[in-house]
């Protein structure tokens, strides 16, 4: 038992770790593209403020991951109902690293609810998923990216519009307001994707009983749990796939600060009124839409449009995928148990 409760705690935070990497892009591909920050000190900034973000904000994040998507107490009764945790982090840390690789920047919650749910189906069926919350954060994950166009959209905007009588000192400005934009941005990222892993390391320990599951609903998080995911994720961004944040910060739209301003404001409101909500929210969605939108509002001919092609694609393929291989991973999985009669 106290090896696989270590297996666990290794493998959620190699998930953590390979989410940190991807998203790395969320963070600082705006304020290095601009020059606001040199890409050492961008990725310095960005693990710190995303540690303070998953440790003091976004506790209903995590509920919403631990007992919010399936029916927990099923799981108890259950010798392999940790193959779950193993399908679902698998699935989800292939699908960080492949695209990753590919420099396509990757929506992490699509691809562990979707694995999650998939293993889920697989080993108790249909009626054990949580289909009206599942449906809430699907929802969410389709509406935030159009709600953070818009808005980056409409405050680019105001802002050309206020600063329309302004000299040229106007860009050293906006150039400090995207440095501390930034920084929001990545409180509120640590908030929603740092929290979604302490949800899930959460619903593979009460599984294992090292931790009690809140039957007066009372949910509480041992703060070990909260510093180790917070700290894999923050490693991560700090050694983040430069191949993505060449994809967010420059092979969309040519950004300035007015743009970058404009972007992380966006992706730092509507993330952080996500986690409010408990709503394990894509903020890979979320800023690569408030970039095409702060494009669009200056020129919208100057947004690579091919390049947003083969970002949406990926997004609509992340669910079904994971969805699939994870499905079918939990069989490969628990057949290769009892073939060695673990």
């Amino acid at each position: 038992m106290s090896v696989l409760i270590i297996i666990v705690i290794l493998l959620c935070l190699i998930f953590s770790f390979s989410n940190g990497y991807n998203n790395s892009a969320n963070l600082i591909a705006i304020p290095v593209a601009t020059r606001a920050l040199i890409p050492t000190k961008a990725l310095i900034l960005a693990s710190i403020f995303e540690f303070i973000g998953t440790y003091f904000f976004g506790k209903e994040v995590a509920k919403t991951i631990a007992v919010g998507i399936v029916e927990i107490n099923i799981f108890f009764d259950n010798s392999y109902a940790i193959i779950i945790l193993f399908s679902t982090l698998l699935t989800s840390i292939f699908w960080n690293i492949i695209c990753t690789t590919f420099g396509i920047p990757v929506s992490a919650s699509h691809a562990l609810i979707g694995g999650f749910v998939g293993s889920s189906v697989a080993a108790f069926g249909y009626n054990v998923v949580r289909w009206s919350n599942v449906l809430k954060i699907f929802s969410m994950l389709i509406f935030a990216p159009i709600i953070s166009f818009i808005f980056s959209y409409l405050l680019t905007k105001i802002s050309y519009f206020l600063s329309r009588k302004a000299t040229l000192k106007i860009n050293n400005f906006y150039k400090n307001l995207q440095i501390i934009s930034s920084l929001g941005c990545a409180l509120a990222h640590g908030s929603n994707d740092g929290q979604r892993n302490v949800g899930i390391l959460t619903f593979g320990l009460m599984i294992l009983g090292v931790i009690s599951y809140p039957k007066d609903g009372n949910f509480f998080v041992p703060s070990w749990i909260i510093v180790l995911c917070a700290l894999s994720i923050s490693l991560g961004i700090m050694f983040g796939g430069l191949s993505v944040i060449k994809t967010v910060g420059m092979n969309i739209y040519r950004i300035k600060h007015i743009n970058g301003f404009s972007a992380q404001v966006t992706s730092t409101i509507v993330v952080y009124l996500a986690s409010l909500l408990g709503i394990p929210l894509s903020t890979t969605h979320v800023v690569t839409t408030s970039v095409m939108g702060t494009g669009a509002a200056e020129r919208i001919k100057a947004v690579k449009w091919l390049v947003s092609r083969d970002i949406f694609l990926t997004w609509i393929l992340t669910i079904p995928l994971s969805l699939i291989i994870s499905y079918f991973l939990y069989f490969i999985i628990l057949e290769g148990v009892k073939v060695l009669n673990l």
